[in-house]
């Protein structure tokens, strides 16, 4: 079943309210499990010197680290996140908007996409006729965008609310244009930057992720 658009009831709300974030009650060996696979994605990109792939990966997940945190702030100035994720449905919350079951699967998404790109990046779609036509890392992103933000709206109707969308403005059409889109760009053209902005451009995105962590989390916000 697909839910296009947060309902607003006092279900959710409850839901919501009912999160305990960084609780270990439900934690399970699966956790371990996911990391080893991770670890195992960048080690072998590494060994095999796809340093373009681990860009595109790191890209992507600071984007989504950026965004959960934001999320939080927002719940906890306007008392409910743009999305949340339920106590029973994953091992550990993170973050009121993400568990490490997701969070570990946005730390590989950037490769994913990344590697569906043509091995000529510079490919372009529709370019006929003297148009110069689409990027195929614009459309590649775009892809990867709707297929998340509707897998994401299954999740949203899914029985042990797996995604929790509380404000009724908030839901697919959204997701997919202000959240997702930004995640798969920055996975498709991080990459390609000249070398010294790509390293200024990830250098930034990951202190400015740290540095959020270290001062909201002891400050209680999120």
């Amino acid at each position: 079943m697909l839910k296009f658009w947060g309902d607003g009831s006092q279900q959710a709300k409850d839901l919501v309210n009912a999160i305990v974030v960084r609780s270990t009650d439900n934690f399970n060996w699966t956790f371990i499990f996911i990391l080893s696979v991770v670890f195992y994605v960048y080690w072998s990109e590494i060994h095999k010197k796809n340093y373009e792939a681990i860009y595109a990966g790191l890209a992507l997940y600071g984007v989504h680290w950026l965004y959960e945190i934001t999320n939080a702030i927002i719940g906890h100035v306007f008392g409910y996140p743009l999305w949340s994720v339920s106590n029973q449905s994953t091992t550990f919350i993170l973050l009121v908007g993400v568990c490490w079951e997701l969070s570990m699967m946005f730390s590989l998404a950037g490769i994913i996409s990344f590697k569906m790109m043509p091995q000529d990046r510079s490919k372009r779609y529709f370019a006929k006729n003297g148009r110069k036509g689409i990027s195929c890392k614009l459309m590649v992103a775009l892809e990867m965008a709707l297929l998340f933000a509707l897998f994401e709206s299954f999740l949203a109707g899914t029985s042990n609310h797996s995604f929790i969308w509380v404000y009724k403005w908030w839901g697919v059409i959204p997701v997919f244009i202000t959240t997702y889109i930004p995640f798969f760009l920055a996975s498709n053209y991080v990459p390609d930057m000249e070398p010294k902005k790509r390293t200024r451009f990830l250098c930034i995105e990951w202190g400015l992720v740290a540095l959020l962590l270290v001062i909201l989390i002891p400050a209680g916000i999120i």
